[in-house]
């Protein structure tokens, strides 16, 4: 066999993460080996590996293989929070009550996950929205919780002419966040479109995602007026997602 046609060390590292997931905890090397047709040396140098970076664990017995933290906190990150009935229908009738585009964000650590978008009004640019932190208003609230927040925005991108690229003035536009407890974006992330985010608290305070209204930027003050309706649907959504 050539060289090019053989498994990859990475190729077979994978394989046997997928066989542990599938085989379920406790899982040997010898069932892994067989099950993938790898050489035990092999089989066992990967898996050594494997545990020693954490994507894997011994069990207590130490015969058997489980996946380990690192792997579930890779789970964790590509994963979409499930948004239940309860709160759907919350953000449906509060989306019948406003002819804006109404958006629901979750926060990662240094992220905005759309999970759930007005199904009448798409988001323009989920691309940009999701990369360029300190272009959207979710993205400024989420910047505005984190004191790190010029490390997860080393070199701002110029997303349009009105992006704020200088962190003098993202400092001042964060406490500006900070001191109304809501954010806004006015042509920066998107060419003529202006958005509200207002924050999605967990039962402890802390900030897990936003709610945005989002529209022309000639209507911004026409979007502020919606602020207070929008600060007590993101109440009501807070403990049915969090």
């Amino acid at each position: 066999m050539k060289d090019s046609a053989r498994p990859s060390t990475v190729t077979n590292s994978i394989a046997i993460l997928e066989a542990v997931a599938d085989c379920g905890v406790g899982v040997t090397a010898r069932e892994i080996a067989e099950r993938l047709g790898l050489a035990p040396a092999t089989t066992y140098r990967l898996l050594n590996s494997l545990v020693a970076d954490e994507y894997l664990v011994r069990t207590a017995d130490l015969r058997g293989f489980a996946l380990g933290a690192r792997l579930r906190g890779l789970a964790a990150a590509i994963s979409v929070p499930v948004v239940p009935a309860a709160a759907a229908a919350v953000l449906d009738e509060f989306r019948a009550s406003t002819r804006f585009a109404v958006h629901l964000m979750h926060f990662r650590p240094a992220a905005v996950q759309v999970i759930s978008e007005d199904p009448d009004h798409p988001i323009p640019a989920e691309r940009e929205l999701t990369r360029h932190l300190h272009a959207s208003a979710a993205g400024k609230l989420l910047l505005s919780s984190r004191t790190e927040w010029r490390v997860l925005v080393a070199d701002p991108a110029r997303v349009t002419a009105r992006t704020k690229t200088d962190h003098a003035a993202l400092a001042a536009d964060l406490q500006g966040v900070r001191d109304s407890g809501f954010a806004t974006a006015t042509d920066e992330l998107v060419s003529g479109v202006a958005c509200l985010a207002l924050p999605v608290y967990n039962t402890l305070g802390s900030l897990e995602g936003a709610l945005c209204l989002t529209g022309p930027s000639p209507r911004l003050p026409a979007l502020q007026i919606h602020r207070a309706p929008a600060q007590s649907c993101a109440a009501r959504l807070a403990p049915l997602l969090y």
